[in-house]
């Protein structure tokens, strides 16, 4: 049994269904979805119906990502919420046109069950953004920062890489935890578009929400398949600006 987790998908369902193929995934696998499910490309419903549907057949772990909770909002509270449009959201509002209201009330429930982060028993994190707490997650005083912050990922990114994690220099966070699986921040912005590590941090959002493609990798070989880029596969949709 591989197991395998997936970066942030953002209603890019064709370039779920080509990773699924390209990593040969079976029902052994288990899968450890990043989040941010939704906003960006038109199929944000269909991707929410294929990972209910999947979590049937295969052992599933489902992480809460910032957009995903503004689009719970969205649906529990019909409430407008303009920075969400202008980030993704707007697609989500179209293609939510056509979806019925008990289809809607299923991807309510499926919201409402995602997890803040899951730890393993190797004490490897999963987790869609980050933590500041320098105790670890049951210590954070803020939980939506497991799925807003960037702090960690910035730390990582600007860590000097000749300092032992045995330094007193060294950050205490960093040492908390054999891997960190992180999503959030496309690795896109420091001109990357495949899994980058960082310190004990592996980022595997490689873009998909802008013109990157989606990613899935095996946490142990840390062999990874990628889709085509999004932006190709939805090529008459401008996706997230």
């Amino acid at each position: 049994m591989r197991t395998l987790v997936i970066g942030d998908i953002h209603g890019g369902l064709r370039a779920l269904h080509q990773i699924m193929e390209r990593a040969q995934v079976t029902e052994k696998d288990k899968l450890i979805f990043l989040g941010d499910y939704v906003d960006g490309w038109s199929q944000s419903p269909q991707v929410i119906d294929f990972l209910i549907e999947l979590n049937i057949k295969n052992d599933c772990v489902f992480i809460r990502g910032n957009h995903d909770e503004l689009l719970l909002y969205w649906l529990k509270d019909n409430k407008d919420n303009l920075m969400w449009y202008n980030h993704g959201g707007e697609a989500t509002v179209l293609a939510y046109e056509k979806v019925s209201a008990e289809t809607k009330r299923k991807h309510v429930e499926f919201l409402l069950e995602l997890k803040d982060y899951y730890l393993d028993e190797q004490q490897r994190l999963f987790i869609h953004a980050g933590f500041t707490n320098m105790n670890g997650i049951n210590f954070e005083y803020f939980p939506k920062l497991f799925y807003w912050d960037r702090t960690l990922w910035e730390m990582a990114l600007a860590l000097d890489e000749n300092i032992h994690p045995s330094d007193v220099r060294y950050p205490k966070r960093l040492t908390l935890y054999n891997e960190i699986y992180i999503g959030h921040t496309p690795v896109t912005r420091i001109n990357q578009t495949i899994p980058v590590n960082k310190a004990c941090i592996w980022n595997v959002d490689t873009g998909a929400a802008f013109k990157g493609p989606l990613t899935i990798m095996d946490i142990d070989t840390k062999e990874y398949w990628q889709s085509e880029p999004l932006c190709n596969l939805y090529f008459d949709e401008k996706g997230r600006n």
